[in-house]
């Protein structure tokens, strides 16, 4: 499986008003429950009015479309980091996955993977 890094620093923020959200920018991930409304965005797009925010953050895409019928992805890419000793925060979208870490632990996370039979690019 193909991995892919992504070129920008992430925020993962909590919101209170979707109003402040940048709904045009380049890479912007909403996620609204009966609880809490989380964004994750590039780090120069994170709204100042953001009830929480946790800057540095790097991502890697799985590419490809997935099929709904895989199985394992997720669970493979959690094992590796978790073996490795690095947290993630993921994001499933109707196409594929995005793996969030933290920068200092983005490239080690990367040859955790590697070293797990995934193929990194980027």
């Amino acid at each position: 499986m193909k991995l892919k890094k992504l070129p920008y620093d992430f925020s993962i923020c909590k919101v209170t008003d979707i109003s402040h959200i940048d709904l045009s920018a380049d890479f912007c991930f909403v996620g609204k429950t009966d609880e809490e409304l989380s964004l994750v965005c590039r780090e120069e797009d994170a709204p100042k009015e953001a009830a929480r925010r946790d800057d540095g953050w790097r991502a890697f895409r799985v590419e490809g479309e997935l099929d709904f019928s895989l199985i394992g992805i997720l669970s493979a890419i959690s094992t590796a980091l978790a073996e490795a000793r690095i947290g993630l925060f993921a994001i499933s979208t109707y196409n594929t996955d995005y793996i969030l870490v933290k920068r200092e632990h983005f490239e080690r996370a990367m040859d955790a993977l590697r070293k797990a039979g995934f193929e990194a690019e980027g």
